[in-house]
């Protein structure tokens, strides 16, 4: 397989490290501006070729990945779509205000938005487990302090730290909305506050509190970028029990009955799983099933 990589952050490293894991002998090219770090030591001799240039690029790729920041996405999209009939888009699929997407859609090709959370055993054991009827509220937070996000990067730097390139965390953390979404539909209405709240040195939004109806329940969302101890759990408040599932230490315990249940799972698990799903989307074997409609519905509710 030839595979292109336009961007090379952190995220667009592990997603290469992975493919190379599931396709030894994928052929695997990026391209990036020039102007960001040298490469890790860690992608050294697994990336078959780097570019700087757009006109150097081959004819044809066998999947595209769009991993540089959110602010850019659409535009690459646009001007690469000739390129592949596959792309994999980073999370969040678009920028605030970039929403016209019926030019990408009208082109027949296949773009698959970055939601791994998904496929956590966690979230995996809910989705096929869970009798929803059953549930009257769920409540979800996500908190975590932006500066220990990425070691050895000032997070002022970072795109989350600026609104202009698609930071903020009512967006950033969008994984909240996109597995309630995945887990039980979209909501009939959405109350939300999205405010910039810390002495975070940012200019995005550091808090985001939604409050969601469905016909038979209701969900609270709390994400923010300053819980100095990270924490990402659901509750779910059933007809017969408290149900917490634990993102991050991987649990979900039932309150009332005493269970509790361990899901033992590193990240690129998780991820290496998501990757080989868009492979299964490319080989036909299944309907893709996060597109560019679904993620920017998930978008509007994430923005308020």
């Amino acid at each position: 397989m030839k595979v292109l990589f336009i961007g090379i952050g952190s995220i667009a490293g592990r997603h290469i490290k992975n493919f190379k894991e599931i396709c030894p002998h994928s052929h695997i090219t990026v391209l990036r501006s020039g102007i960001g770090k040298s490469l890790p030591i860690t992608l050294q001799g697994i990336i078959d070729k780097i570019l700087f240039k757009a006109s150097e690029l081959e004819d044809w790729y066998d999947a595209v990945f769009v991993t540089n920041p959110t602010s850019m996405h659409y535009d690459t999209l646009l001007s690469y779509v000739d390129k592949s009939n596959y792309f994999f888009v980073e999370k969040p699929v678009f920028q605030l205000g970039t929403e016209n997407i019926q030019m990408l859609q009208e082109t027949n090709k296949t773009y698959y938005v970055a939601c791994p959370l998904r496929y956590t055993n966690v979230i995996q054991y809910i989705k096929n487990n869970f009798n929803f009827s059953d549930v009257y509220s769920i409540r979800c937070i996500s908190s975590s302090y932006l500066p220990a996000w990425r070691p050895g990067t000032d997070y002022r730097d970072t795109y989350s730290a600026h609104k202009e390139l698609g930071g903020g965390v009512s967006i950033d953390l969008i994984h909240e909305w996109d597995y309630i979404h995945y887990l039980i539909g979209m909501p009939k209405e959405v109350k939300s506050f999205i405010r910039k709240k810390s002495k975070l040195e940012i200019d995005s939004d550091d808090i985001a509190v939604y409050i969601a109806e469905y016909e038979d329940k209701i969900v609270e969302i709390h994400l923010d970028y300053f819980g100095r101890e990270a924490i990402r759990k659901i509750e779910f408040f059933t007809r017969e029990d408290t149900i917490i599932a634990d993102m991050i230490r991987q649990q979900i315990i039932w309150m009332k009955q005493g269970k509790q249940m361990e899901f033992k799972q590193e990240r690129n698990d998780f991820q290496k799983r998501e990757l080989a799903h868009f492979l299964d989307i490319m080989n036909g074997k299944c309907a893709c099933d996060n597109d560019l409609k679904e993620a920017c519905e998930v978008l509007r509710i994430a923005r308020g």
